[in-house]
C-alpha cells in the first residue's frame, strides 16, 4: 500500500526557533503553508508533530494554532485537534452579511482618526493593485488596503474579527481569483472608497463599502453555483 505523503514534509524548517520568536515564527510559517495550498483543506495539525517539526515545546505550538483559528484558518474539531478550515465557509453571503456588518462598523470608528500617511498607504496599494497579475499577491493587497482604513478602530477585538474575514478572503482569492476574473473590477471601488474616507464622509464611505462587498458577494455567489453539480443545481 502506497503510504500518503505528510503535508507537513513541505514545511521547511532551518536551525532552531529562539524561544522569544517561536510563536511568532511557528504562526507566519504555517500560515503562509495554508494559504499556498501545502497545507490543504482538512488536514489536521497535531500539537505533538508540530512542536517535533519545530523542535520546541507545545505551548507556543499551541499559541500559534490559536492565532491562526482567530483568523479563521483553522478550526477546532472533537478527536482531530485543529483542522485547516474549508476555502468557503458556509453560504457566501451569510458570510459576506457579516462581514458588512463589522467592516462597517470598523470603518465608522477608524476615519476619524486616519491621517494622511494612511491614505497614502492606502493609495499604494491600490496603485500596486492595478498592475499585479500575481493572484496570491492580489489576495495579499486587498487585505493590507481594507485593513488600512480599518486599523484606527480602537476597537481591538473588533478588528481581530475583521481581520480573520479578510484572512479569510485572501485564502479564496488565492485559488479562485483567475476563474472569476476579479482581478481588474475592484480598483474603481476602492477608489471611491478611498476619495470618500479623505473627504472625512463616513456615511457616504461606509455606503460605498457597503456597495463594494455586496458586488463581491454576488461575483463570488455566481461563481460558487456554477461549480455545482447539474443534478445538485435542479434538486434545490
Amino acid at each position: 500500500m502506497t503510504q500518503k505523503p505528510n503535508p507537513l514534509s513541505t514545511i521547511p524548517v532551518s536551525g532552531p526557533i529562539p524561544a522569544h520568536l517561536a510563536r511568532s515564527v511557528i504562526e507566519e510559517t504555517l500560515r503562509s503553508a495554508i494559504l499556498d495550498g501545502r497545507l490543504p483543506c482538512g488536514t489536521a495539525l497535531r500539537q505533538q508533530d508540530l512542536a517535533d517539526l519545530f523542535g520546541v515545546s507545545r505551548m507556543p505550538v499551541r499559541e500559534a494554532l490559536r492565532q491562526l483559528e482567530a483568523q479563521s484558518l483553522l478550526h477546532v474539531v472533537a478527536h482531530k485537534g485543529a483542522v485547516v478550515a474549508p476555502l468557503v465557509e458556509g453560504d457566501a453571503a451569510e458570510t459576506y452579511a457579516l462581514r458588512i456588518l463589522l467592516e462597517s462598523e470598523a470603518l465608522r470608528l477608524s476615519i476619524p482618526l486616519l491621517d494622511d500617511k494612511d491614505f497614502a498607504e492606502a493609495a499604494r496599494y491600490i496603485d500596486d493593485l492595478e498592475i499585479q497579475t500575481d493572484y496570491a499577491e492580489i489576495g495579499r493587497l486587498n487585505r493590507l488596503f481594507h485593513m488600512t482604513l480599518y486599523r484606527k478602530a480602537p476597537n481591538r477585538r473588533l478588528l481581530k474579527l475583521v481581520e480573520g474575514g479578510l484572512w479569510e478572503e485572501e485564502r479564496f482569492l488565492r485559488f479562485n481569483l483567475e476563474a472569476m476574473g476579479l482581478g481588474k473590477l475592484s480598483q474603481e471601488d476602492h477608489r471611491d472608497l478611498l476619495r470618500a474616507a479623505q473627504a472625512r464622509d463616513i456615511a457616504l464611505t461606509v455606503t460605498k463599502l457597503e456597495n463594494h462587498l455586496n458586488r463581491g458577494v454576488e461575483v463570488i455567489t455566481r461563481y460558487l453555483n456554477s461549480l455545482e453539480p447539474q443534478g445538485k443545481k435542479s434538486s434545490t
